[in-house]
């Protein structure tokens, strides 16, 4: 039986009766449990599972939406080995890596400009023991969930936001113990209004856990689409599931309901 509120699987079949649509999710919180080093996330198979059934169905699109860098995101939903996982379509950078690379092409000035980033936060994160940076190909990232001193958490972030977060040309994006800082825009929002424009798709339902996915839910249209906050939190998603072991739940919902339309 199904842990889902009523509510929600009302609306998830109703979605399921459009013509064409998106079924997207974040990875981190969403199909893959938080872990404390990045590295060590592994996606649920049985959600990953139902997205790639989801996919082999027809006028339906599915995605992964992730802060990860692209490269990184396709080792670990890849390393699952759930067989046709290749026509999940997977976006990294927030929105702005596709697998034909950067919406916007990074020039040398934004590189150099990155390393200056990665350089300032590295010296941050020397001072506050258990912080660490993560570099992706446009973006720095400072994670201080792992901060020995919760106090010092806060202040590496403060210096970082002081510091390279405030130089011209940088996009700052809090998350979830996490400060990233891009040399280029990103916002998994535009990535949801591409792949809307792309499958001309008249419905899009997005999972997300973070503040990053905020981005995503205000571009949903609200009597068509579906956006489902995963865990706690404030949030403009009209709907919310408890935690990442529902994930599964609403998508195995969604592939029993598109599947029934079809053998109808």
């Amino acid at each position: 039986m199904s842990g889902l509120p009523a509510d929600l699987v009302t609306a998830l079949r109703v979605f399921a009766s459009a013509p064409r649509i998106v079924v997207a999710s974040d990875f981190d919180g969403c199909l893959a449990p938080i872990v404390s080093h990045p590295a060590d996330a592994r996606p649920d198979p049985a959600a990953v599972a139902h997205l790639v059934r989801l996919a082999a169905l027809p006028s339906t699109t599915t995605a992964i939406v992730s802060g990860r860098a692209r490269a990184d995101l396709a080792g670990l939903v890849e390393a699952a080995a759930i067989p046709g996982i290749g026509s999940v379509t997977l976006i990294g950078s927030h929105g702005s890596e596709f697998d034909d690379g950067f919406t916007t092409p990074i020039t040398v000035e934004q590189r150099a400009l990155l390393a200056r980033v990665e350089s300032a936060l590295d010296e941050i994160a020397s001072r506050f023991p258990g912080t660490m940076v993560e570099t992706k190909p446009a973006s720095a990232v400072l994670h201080v969930r792992n901060a020995t001193d919760p106090a010092g958490a806060d202040a590496a972030l403060d210096e970082a936001r002081r510091g390279p977060a405030a130089l011209p040309g940088v996009h700052a994006t809090e998350g979830k113990a996490v400060l990233e800082l891009a040399v280029i825009e990103t916002g998994k929002g535009h990535a949801l209004d591409a792949l809307r424009a792309q499958c001309r798709a008249d419905a899009v339902c997005y999972l997300g856990d973070d503040v990053t996915d905020e981005n995503a839910f205000r571009h949903l249209d609200a009597a068509a689409d579906i956006g489902i906050k995963v865990g706690d939190g404030e949030t403009v998603a009209r709907y919310r599931v408890a935690g990442p072991e529902l994930v599964g739940d609403v998508l195995a919902t969604l592939l029993a309901a598109r599947e029934s339309i079809g053998s109808a």
